[in-house]
């Protein structure tokens, strides 16, 4: 997957890189950085892309990324508070190249192994964000004992894997630019008609290219990718609006036939939208 390159701001001589964003919006462009990232959302809900995954994230949701893992989280639209997130940002080197080599942190193996791919985490969330939510204020050396701590309790917590691309490349230049453009407008009108032909505009490309193009890239089909946003946004309003029908919520997701989208829905999620609502 190609992606737009970004670097992190951060002041030089810094090894763990401490950010407390809040506003109207994250970094909304798909792209990819060369620091491991640990973030923990405070306020917000939205789609999130992780290499070839995508899913929703809201409130208390802590994610891990790898190393030059394409990502994007781009807040719901109906959202009307401000969007707030924690994050960390460090290298296996930021602190020595032979540092978690160390016999004594040999524990956290596990840890950088499975950031590659990038994963949610489901346990000891409470401890994890309770140190994440007030790091940014403690002193460097505090900082850096509290990240060793969150570090544990990742390792030890379960977790949810994220994306399935296994050949992660550092990517740049108009090929980055060309697929950020396509997962924007994709985000961005999810919920209309979806012309393959306008899809492969944007792309500068004709559809049968594009298509070729695009599952090269992501190691799925745009139709694919498509759908996945589209249930992950009938995910979030079959869980907060139970005003809605299923039918209403199945248009508000891009959906023109109520058969179709529970069929979508059953193949991707293993139940009914009916089932699931239940469930929450």
């Amino acid at each position: 997957m190609k992606v737009l390159p970004f670097t992190i701001p951060k002041p030089e001589n810094v090894t763990l890189y401490t950010e407390h964003y809040k506003g109207e919006n994250f970094y909304e462009k798909l792209h990819q950085h060369k620091e491991i990232q640990i973030s923990l959302v405070i306020a917000g809900e939205g789609t999130f892309v992780i290499g070839d995954c995508v899913g929703d994230f809201k409130q208390h949701d802590i994610f891990v990324l790898g190393e030059n893992l394409p990502h994007v989280f781009k807040q719901d639209e109906t959202f009307e508070q401000e969007t707030e997130m924690v994050s960390l940002f460090f290298s296996k080197n930021s602190f020595g190249e032979d540092f978690f080599d160390l016999p004594e942190f040999t524990y956290f193996k596990k840890f950088f192994d499975n950031a590659v791919l990038g994963y949610k985490v489901k346990s000891n969330k409470k401890e994890i964000s309770l140190i994440l939510s007030k790091i940014k204020t403690l002193s460097k050396y505090y900082q850096f004992i509290n990240f060793l701590e969150v570090l544990r309790l990742i390792s030890e917590a379960d977790k949810r894997k994220l994306s399935s691309l296994i050949n992660l490349k550092k990517y740049a230049g108009n090929e980055g630019k060309r697929m950020s453009d396509i997962f924007q407008y994709t985000m961005d009108n999810f919920h209309k008609e979806v012309s393959l032909h306008d899809v492969a505009n944007i792309a500068n490309m004709t559809p049968n290219a594009f298509c070729r193009y695009f599952k090269q890239r992501t190691t799925k089909t745009f139709v694919n990718f498509l759908i996945d946003i589209r249930i992950g946004n009938a995910c979030k309003l079959l869980a907060k609006n139970n005003d809605l029908s299923i039918t209403e919520i199945s248009y508000k997701s891009g959906f023109n036939n109520l058969a179709n989208f529970n069929r979508k829905f059953k193949s991707t999620k293993g139940i009914t939208p009916s089932e699931y609502r239940k469930k929450q």
